[in-house]
């Protein structure tokens, strides 16, 4: 398997602001990777640099082996990319911007192939190509920029927030269009700070904090690194008395409820069975909670500062 995206140390000041402070991230090739974090942890100016779009202040930057900056016409041939939010030209119609995209990464708008496609996409994302740019709300704006990077084959896909301003519908034919890049052999970067559709969606993740990647691995390998929920029918707290790893005991609404270290589940299970424990469920940390593993200090600040 060949890497697709690699930098290692890679900075980007803007003045006195460290945008990206040694980010080290690296995708591989068929990988659906999911680039974590809030506004302003780094994500776009990461992409920004790795499109040619924004040169590095040092450090090592290169997709397909080649550097985004030196080589960025040739790159962007091979790309397809969705921001977060997209503006399109006022006089053109949603069509005409397509066909226009798409003729800057190689197609033509007679190609029956891409004419195909382009007419599929906008039946599945229920858009009308006819309108003017400047009648499109937020989510047709995005529709059109969706639209002109799955009809036309990449090999890797950078997408920044491509959700964005989409109904719940829109999202699913979203996930229905990764899932078809990707049985193509296609790479994706998904950038978002939606962590359900990472969840659902990625096989690996990053998550970057003021420009640096402080966690990386697949969702199992990740949640190894927090607890486990467990819980069983019961009243009595002290049934789980003795049972190793076990935190946080709380009973709610006739079940005992406990956290326990992953890499302690195993070992848990055989007490629990020795207890008769009935209606036992056991959930994996979601991302939401490794997430709030470096995050959640920030939120409380914001929550304690009325924000």
């Amino acid at each position: 398997m060949s890497t697709i995206i690699r930098t290692s140390g890679l900075t980007k000041h803007y003045g006195r602001v460290h945008a990206l402070d040694g980010l080290d991230l690296t995708v591989d090739e068929g990988q659906i990777h999911g680039f974590l974090g809030p506004n302003g942890a780094g994500k776009s100016t990461t992409i920004r640099v790795l499109l040619g779009l924004a040169r590095k202040t040092s450090g090592e930057a290169s997709v397909f082996g080649q550097d985004p900056w030196r080589d960025a016409v040739a790159l962007h041939r091979r790309i397809a990319y969705v921001p977060g939010d997209v503006s399109v030209w006022p006089n053109l119609s949603g069509g005409e911007a397509i066909d226009l995209m798409a003729r800057l990464r190689g197609a033509s708008r007679h190609d029956p192939a891409f004419v195909a496609q382009k007419e599929r996409l906008a039946e599945a994302f229920q858009f009308d190509p006819r309108k003017k740019g400047r009648a499109y709300s937020k989510g047709n704006r995005q529709k059109v920029a969706l639209i002109a990077a799955f009809a036309v084959p990449a090999d890797l896909y950078i997408l920044d927030e491509p959700t964005s301003g989409l109904d719940p519908l829109m999202e699913v034919m979203f996930r229905h269009e990764i899932a078809r890049v990707r049985a193509a052999g296609a790479t994706v970067l998904l950038s978002s700070h939606i962590l359900s559709e990472v969840e659902q969606l990625c096989d690996r993740v990053s998550i970057i904090r003021s420009g640096r990647i402080v966690e990386a691995g697949t969702l199992a390998e990740l949640r190894h690194l927090t607890r486990t929920e467990v819980s069983f029918q019961g009243t009595d707290a002290a049934a789980i008395a003795g049972i190793p790893g076990a935190h946080d005991v709380v009973v709610e609404e006739g079940r005992i409820k406990f956290t326990v270290d992953s890499d302690a589940v195993t070992s848990t299970l055989p007490a629990l069975a020795a207890r008769q424990a009935a209606g036992l469920r056991i959930a994996p940390a979601s991302l939401e909670e490794l997430f709030l593993r470096h995050y959640g200090d920030e939120l409380a600040e914001m929550d304690g500062n009325g924000r």
